[in-house]
This record gives structure tokens, C-alpha cells and sequence, in this order.
């Protein structure tokens, strides 16, 4: 059915706030976001990256989430069966840290309130944010299917995780073990390697004197110098280490020496860990405080003494320091060593050290009893997957060596924590034997048993979300058969190692798959200095904010249009403008278009015998547009994409056809009006439809203000190429013409004649083609630049007091006799002859490089040869009429 609405309101100037406001809830209630059921339909899927229950979206989401919606917006309009599924992130450490600061404020501990209340308010939490974020998707006009939408914690992503769990234990991959890991003594919990964030901070190296136990004397010392940052530490000393090829050190190898303080007796060991190039070659050996000391520890049998307890006050093995905290006992040792004269010297430094990403408070290289992942076996797995025909493909190429990297590199995975919020693991302890129980349904006589505390890392659950999102582990689920693996995953570059690496494996692992075909990778919103946005600098920007004032469609152009894959973006408010601005000139075009449109206008070409010259060309271009943005979306271009729709929509249609399109419209010809109003009304529609997935509000509504067919662009059909529209003559002959008129306004400009007032105009061309074109189209030139005698020949006696232009296949005289210098006419003539030379030189040497011509394509280097040949001409002409002018000074 068309339906035909050209009357609706459409304001002289565009208002997000008129234009926005109920459609999405108009297309949820049409159902238009869910898959189309089509069988025959090639499946086309994408999963949300889980935005974390802890707050709000910012900007960066926006990013991601657009950048998504465009492409299942443009998939459902090709015919794809699109599936894009929602969902968000339980988030572990991050949300139970802000539901404790909330508490905090009360002056409520979750200690208070005990693991199942405090549950409980984490999950009012949880619903009070999902609540928040469910709006501003709604704002952005994500068009996702919420009858699909998942949540890591719910019961079947649980089953998920448990799965998982017990097969990597039962395996072999996962197991338990006595280690030292980062902890947060904040969160008091263990932190994988990458929840570990570094920051330089003051410090010292603390020069200590370790006496030696039996009166040794070495160098003339009864004492070995010990550099240390951590003097807190000292007292889980329980030795000194050297490098068994270091000669300065081999005869005090196996002696004794004192434990500064505490009086305790250390060995001193060989061990090939130390380097003997840093600072004295030996090191103070604390397994309990330090990975690598851990590792000699276990090398050399050595005891290990854990001196604080988990919120990082100093316990019992600490002596006199016990009940202190970790900087205070640093202040009490340093000034306790100094006063017994242990203390050679302090040294200032500046040195990197791990914080917590979340609490961010400094961590501690913590002896802990944690569960792990064996990451060995499942990183070569991924990795050899990357060699077959199955592999992830990263856009841009260059971030498939940052994951083989890490993969290359990676450590056991710690997976466990010290938290309530979160997966539980699976994971019993008989209460009288201490045996361990691995399952995914309780033991039968729970009475007997008690679980694990501790809950699984965040990302445990979201690397398994690309397929237990889809119904896995049932691999008969109708979504995990039909939609998995999925096709493209949209994220920053910050969460490679994080996220995007252990989807990766664990799909490889557990689907023998890929969990998406590719994974496109985009940068950070920046602000306008380039600084990354954070509370701290006070430089966030929220994207609902931005909505209110500009709308969703300009923030969406916006983002869209802000760099090429892989690149930060830095947002301002002066791109915002330009975004609405844009919007604002494709409102009123379509306005204008609307507007002079007849009850019996369809968007639909008349027979192409009665096309002239102008529809030929415009025609052509939305058709080569069409294949350009086709080209530039199916590769991630959508930077490249948004300026071949600004090019065309701004210069082609807006100020050159609607403009020629006026003639007709305004004339008396009644068939020439009404093809010109087919062809407006089909390449409006054309255009809104390449639109639609950037800026799906507005072009909804221009589309369904004009004749249409089908109720939502939602599920209209994309543009296609048609190759019969190609018109590369009519291309090039509409070109000569718009150059023909820009060259006559640039003359009138220079000499400040206004377009008001009428002028001659005299084109000598040199080929009948180009003189027919001029012919033929006439009345634009006269329109266009208000001749008042057009004379056009093949020869012309150019008058001397005349303003000269070369364009291709012509010269274009304005015999302005009361403006013209004939000296500054032949200076401007010199800028051009400058300008042409160097066209010349720059074509002349991209033409003689054997690697352009060979590789490019072969319409690139044709159009290459045709500039030269064109600059070439123009330089000639320009040369000779400067010659003409010289003569008459």
C-alpha cells in the first residue's frame, strides 16, 4: 500500500524535541527490532557488550552502542535475519563496592546486614540502574530485542558458568592452591593481573644494614647492605639471595645473618632469580609478600610468613607492629631502624605501583589460597584457532598482535573472590573430612557439606556471553543453532585482555568455535584537549545531556563520523553543532522536496528517455553513493561512509539538483514538473534509507511525511546498486557544467560584481561535446549566473578587459571593462598557472610510480591519466591567455 502524508507539520526548522519524542516506543510496539523469522534469510547477530550495573552510560557506551546499531540496522534492511541481544553485567567487584559506599553513607557495613540481606540490596541496586540504562537505550534508538535480554547472574547464564567450572576442574584447568596474588585491602579480595592498575607514586629505597649472625666480616663489615621499598615487609623475611655466578658473593653463600629488629636468623641462598647488575646484587627473600620471592621460596623449601592481615593491618607475625596499619608500621620500622642503627641511608624515588582499578587503593602481593585457571593449554587452543579457517577476524588488523601477545605472555588466571556479589563457586567442603566436592548441583547431604564463600571473577561469566546468552550449555537451543556464532562484536581497545581474549577462548574451548566473525575495535572519547574523560578532571560528558540539546540523531552522526576504526575520537560542541546544522539542511531539503510534491507523486524514476542531463547525473551519483556506503559500512568505515553521505546529500542533491529541480518545478511544462517531482521524491527516499541507520528518528519521520510504501524504514529495504544507472558521460558532463558555473561566480566575486546584477558571459569551447552541454542547459547557466548576453562558440575574440577562466574544455570570459586591472587580472592568472604547475607534478609523479599503476584499480588510474590530461590543457590555456593580456598592457 503507498501512503501518502504530505501534509503533516513539519516545522521551518528541524526539532529533535517535535521529532523524537514516542517513536521508539512506537517501534517496540510494532515489534520491528526482533529477527524476522525468515528461515530463508541469511542470520545476521550481535550481542550487546554488557554494560555494568554500577551507573549510568557514558559517552563511551554511546559510542559502542551506535556504532552496533548502525549495523544491525542496515543487516535488517538488506534481509538479514538480525538478532541484536541485549543484557548487562552483574560487574562483581565494581557494584558491590558502590552498593558498600551507599551503605557506608548510612554508616551500614554489608557485615551488618549479612550475606543475604546484603544480596538483596544489590539486587535492588541492580534494578534501579537496569531501569536507567533501559532509558537511555531507549533515548539512543538502539534497536535491540528485549524479549531475548539476559543477565549474567540469571539462572540460565548461572548454569553456564557451573558447566564451565566443573569441566575445566574436571579437566585439570582449574584448580586450588596456596599463592601469592594482588589483593584489594579494601574490597579485601584477590584481583586478577589486569584489575591492576599502575601509578607512579613517591617512595624510597630504604638502605638497611643485616648483620651477620656469627661475626663474619665481609669488605671489612660485619654486615651485608639490603635495599628495600617495603620495609612493612621485613619481617616476613626468611633469607638473603645472590646469583650463584656472582664471584663477589660465593664465600658468604650458606651463612647466617640477623633479621633486623626482630633478631630472627636468615640464610643467605643462591637463586638464578636475582640480577647481579641491580643495585648490590642482593635481595631480601619474602614468599609470602612477593611473586618472584614466592617462587625462590618454593625453590629453596623456605618457610613463608604472612605478616597482615586481609584489610592490610600488620598481624601477629609482625611483633610489636601488630594492629597497625601497613603505612603506619612503614613510618614505625623506618624510624625503629634508624634509632638501632640498622639504617645506612634513604633514598627518594619515584616508582610505579599497582592499585586496585576499582577501589583504588594501593595492593598488596597477598599469600592467599585462591582457585585459579591453567591458561597455558586454552591460550595455545585459541591461538591455533587464529590459523584456521575459523578465525576471529580484528578490524583493525594491527589489534590481532596485541591478543596474540598477551596470549603468548599470559598467566594462571586467579578466579576467585572475596565477595558476596557474584557467582558462587561450585565448589563444597566436607565438614568433617575436608574433602572437596566439584559440581554442578550440591552434594545430596548439603547438611555435611559447606560451599566455597568466594565467587567467581566477573568476567568468568561474561567470556562465556556470546553463547550462553544463546541457550548454551543446551546445544539444541534454537538460538545457539541458528544465531551463533554471532557476527560482529563491537568494543574499545581497553578491554582486549579484559574481555575479548577469554570470549575467545573459552568459545574455542567450549563450542569449538569462534564467538564472532569479527571483532571491531574503537578507541576512547576524548575531550576537545585530547585528555581522557574521568571525575577526577571533571571533563565527563553526559551523552543524555547531549541528547536534550542536540537529539540522539546528531550525537549519533556525530559518533559515526568521529574517526576511522581502532582511533580515539574527542568530542566538542562545536562538531555537535555542525552535526545538527547538517541535520537541519537535510530537514529543509526534504521539506522543500515534500512540499512541491503532487498527491500522484510516487518515489518512483520515469522512463529514463525523458531524463535530462541534471537527473542522469543525479541518479548516478546516489547510485555510486549507494556502492560507496555499502563498501565503507560492510568494511567498518563509517567515518569514510558519513563523508560520502555528507558530500552527496550537501553538495549533489541539496545545492545542485533541488536548485536545477526548481526550474521545472516553478515552469509551465506539466511533464517536465512531474518526472522532476518523481525523481526528487525517489532519491529523498533512496537517501533517508542510506540514513536510516545513523539517524533512525528523523528519517522515520521524513520518510513516513512523504509517499512511501510499508509502515517503518525499520524494515524497508537498503538502496541497491543498479547498474543501468551508472552514468560516468553524464557525471562528467554535469561536472563541466557546475564547474562552468562556479568558475563565472568565483569571477564576479573577485571583481565584487554582486549575482543581483546582470553581466555577459562568453564560453569559447574546444570540442562540439562540450559546446552541445553548454547549449543544451542553457537556461541554468542563465539561472545560475544571471547572464545578461550568453554567447557560447567555439570562436571567441576574448575582449582584453575581461576576467578569464580555464575549465575543462573551455575558456570562460566576463568583460567587466569598469572593474578589470589588467595587472592584477594577470597576477591572479599566476596564482593559477602556480596552483596547475603543481596538479601537473603531483599527477605526473603518482602516474610514473610503477606500484600505483600496477595495484590500483584501473578506473582509479584512468581517472588519474584524466586529470593529468585535463591540468595539462587548462595549464596551456591559462599560459596563453596571460600572453594575451601582457599585450595589451
Amino acid at each position: 500500500m503507498i501512503l501518502m502524508t504530505k501534509d503533516v507539520a513539519m516545522s521551518t526548522k528541524y526539532d529533535p524535541k517535535q521529532v523524537e519524542p514516542g517513536r521508539y516506543q512506537e517501534w517496540l510496539d510494532q515489534g520491528l527490532f526482533k529477527p524476522s523469522g525468515d528461515k530463508k534469510a541469511k542470520p545476521y547477530s550481535i550481542v550487546i557488550p554488557p554494560p555494568n550495573v554500577t551507573g549510568k552510560l557514558h559517552l563511551g557506551h554511546a559510542w559502542d552502542t551506535t556504532l552496533q546499531d548502525m549495523i544491525i540496522r542496515q543487516k535488517r534492511m538488506q534481509g538479514f535475519d538480525t538478532l541484536w541481544l541485549p543484557g548487562m553485567d552483574h560487574a562483581g567487584i565494581a557494584t558491590q563496592s558502590k552498593v558498600e559506599a551507599r551503605l557506608a553513607e548510612q554508616g551500614v557495613s554489608r557485615y551488618d546486614l549479612g550475606r543475604e540481606k546484603f544480596i538483596d540490596t544489590v539486587w535492588k541496586w541492580k534494578d534501579e540502574y537496569a531501569d536507567i540504562i533501559h532509558k537511555q537505550w531507549a533515548k539512543l534508538g538502539l534497536s535491540l530485542d528485549y524479549d531475548r535480554e539476559r543477565f549474567t547472574l540469571d539462572e540460565g547464564l548461572s548454569q553456564a558458568v557451573r558447566k564451565v567450572f566443573v569441566k575445566l576442574y574436571q579437566k585439570g584447568l582449574i584448580y586450588r592452591g596456596e599463592y601469592i596474588i594482588n589483593w584489594d585491602p579494601k574490597a579485601r579480595t584477590a584481583l586478577s593481573d589486569i584489575e591492576v592498575i599502575h601509578k607512579d607514586v613517591k617512595g624510597a629505597f630504604y638502605h638497611v644494614k643485616y648483620p651477620f649472625a656469627d661475626g663474619t666480616t665481609f669488605n671489612g663489615k660485619n654486615y651485608i647492605e639490603i635495599a628495600t621499598t617495603r620495609p612493612e615487609t621485613m619481617m616476613g623475611d626468611v633469607a638473603v639471595a645472590v646469583h650463584p655466578s656472582d664471584e663477589r658473593y660465593k664465600d658468604i653463600v650458606g651463612k647466617t645473618l640477623i633479621l633486623p629488629l626482630q633478631g630472627r636468623h636468615i640464610p643467605i641462598i643462591a637463586d638464578e632469580y636475582v640480577d647481579p647488575q641491580f643495585g648490590t646484587g642482593m635481595v631480601k627473600i619474602t614468599p609470602a609478600h612477593d611473586p618472584n620471592d614466592f617462587g625462590v621460596g618454593n625453590r629453596h623449601d623456605l618457610k613463608r610468613i604472612n605478616t597482615m592481615n586481609e584489610d592490610a593491618s600488620m598481624n601477629a607475625n609482625a611483633g610489636k607492629y601488630e594492629g597497625m596499619d601497613r603505612f603506619e608500621a612503614r613510618k614505625a620500622i623506618v624510624k625503629d631502624l634508624e634509632d638501632q642503627d640498622y639504617m645506612l641511608r634513604i633514598e627518594p624515588i619515584v616508582h610505579s605501583v599497582g592499585h586496585s582499578e576499582r577501589t583504588g587503593v594501593q595492593v598488596e602481593a597477598r599469600l592467599s589460597t585462591q582457585w585459579f585457571v591453567k591458561m597455558e593449554p586454552l591460550a595455545k587452543a585459541a591461538l591455533a584457532n587464529q590459523k584456521t579457517d575459523d578465525p576471529v577476524k580484528f578490524v583493525p588488523e594491527r589489534f590481532e598482535n596485541t591478543f596474540e601477545q598477551w596470549m603468548n605472555n599470559i598467566h594462571d588466571w586467579v578466579i576467585s573472590r572475596q565477595l558476596w556479589w557474584g557467582h558462587q563457586i561450585p565448589a563444597w567442603y566436607h565438614k568433617e573430612t575436608g574433602e572437596v566436592y566439584v559440581g554442578e548441583e550440591a552434594p545430596k547431604d548439603i547438611e555435611n557439606w559447606e560451599q566455597d564463600p568466594d565467587v567467581l571473577d566477573t568476567w568468568f561469566s561474561s567470556a562465556l556471553w556470546p553463547f550462553s546468552t544463546m541457550g548454551w550449555p543446551d546445544e539444541n537451543a534454537a538460538d545457539f543453532k541458528r544465531y551463533f556464532p554471532t557476527d560482529t562484536l563491537v568494543t574499545g581497545y581497553d578491554i582486549i585482555f579484559f574481555w575479548v581474549s577469554r570470549m575467545i577462548f573459552q568459545s574455542v574451548e567450549f563450542t569449538e568455535r569462534r564467538p564472532f566473525e569479527h571483532v571491531l575495535i574503537h578507541g576512547l572519547i576524548r575531550d576537545e584537549q585530547g585528555r581522557k574523560m574521568s571525575k577526577s578532571l571533571g571533563n565527563g560528558i553526559d551523552p543524555m545531556d547531549v541528547i536534550d540539546k542536540y537529539g540522539a540523531d546528531a550525537l549519533r552522526w556525530f559518533l559515526s563520523n568521529g574517526s576511522a576504526p581502532g582511533q580515539d575520537v574527542r568530542f566538542s560542541y562545536t562538531k555537535m553543532d555542525a552535526a545538527w546544522n547538517f541535520i537541519n539542511k537535510i530537514w529543509n531539503a526534504s521539506r522543500f522536496v515534500i512540499m512541491n510534491l503532487d498527491d500522484d507523486t510516487r518515489a518512483e524514476l520515469p522512463e529514463k528517455a525523458v531524463w535530462k542531463l541534471s537527473d542522469k547525473w543525479i541518479i548516478s551519483r546516489l547510485n555510486h553513493t549507494i556502492a560507496e556506503v555499502t563498501r565503507l559500512f560492510d568494511g567498518f568505515e563509517f567515518g569514510e561512509a558519513g563523508r560520502a553521505l555528507y558530500n552527496f546529500i550537501w553538495n549533489d542533491f541539496c545545492d545542485w539538483y533541488i536548485e536545477m529541480a526548481k526550474e521545472d518545478l516553478n515552469g509551465d511544462d506539466q511533464a517536465a514538473k512531474k518526472n522532476t517531482q518523481n525523481i526528487l521524491c525517489f532519491v529523498l527516499d533512496q537517501t533517508v534509507r542510506l540514513l536510516h541507520p545513523i539517524m533512525p528518528f528523523v528519517t522515520e519521520k521524513i520518510w513516513l511525511s512523504m509517499p512511501h510504501t510499508g509502515t517503518s524504514l525499520v524494515t524497508a529495504s537498503y538502496p541497491t546498486v543498479v547498474a543501468d544507472y551508472d552514468d560516468p558521460q553524464a557525471e562528467r558532463e554535469m561536472d563541466n557544467l557546475i564547474e562552468l558555473i562556479k568558475a563565472v561566480r568565483n569571477s564576479r566575486a573577485e571583481v565584487n560584481a554582486p549575482l543581483s546584477s546582470a553581466v555577459d558571459i562568453l564560453i569559447k569551447t574546444k570540442d562540439d561535446q562540450t559546446k552541445q552541454v553548454f547549449e543544451a542547459n542553457k537556461d541554468y547557466i542563465e539561472r545560475f549566473c544571471h547572464s545578461k548576453k550568453l554567447e557560447i562558440a567555439a570562436t571567441i575574440d576574448a575582449p582584453a578587459l575581461a576576467m578569464t577562466s580555464v575549465i575543462t574544455g573551455a575558456e570562460v570570459y566576463l568583460p567587466l571593462a569598469d572593474l578589470v586591472d589588467l595587472n592584477e587580472e594577470i597576477k591572479r592568472l599566476q596564482k593559477d598557472v602556480k596552483k596547475l604547475t603543481s596538479e601537473v607534478k603531483r599527477a605526473e609523479s603518482k602516474l610514473s610510480n610503477q606500484r600505483f599503476v600496477t595495484n590500483a584499480p584501473t578506473e582509479i588510474v584512468e581517472q588519474e591519466r584524466e586529470k593529468l590530461s585535463g591540468y595539462k590543457e587548462k595549464l596551456t590555456a591559462t599560459n596563453e591567455r596571460i600572453k594575451e593580456l601582457e599585450k595589451e598592457l
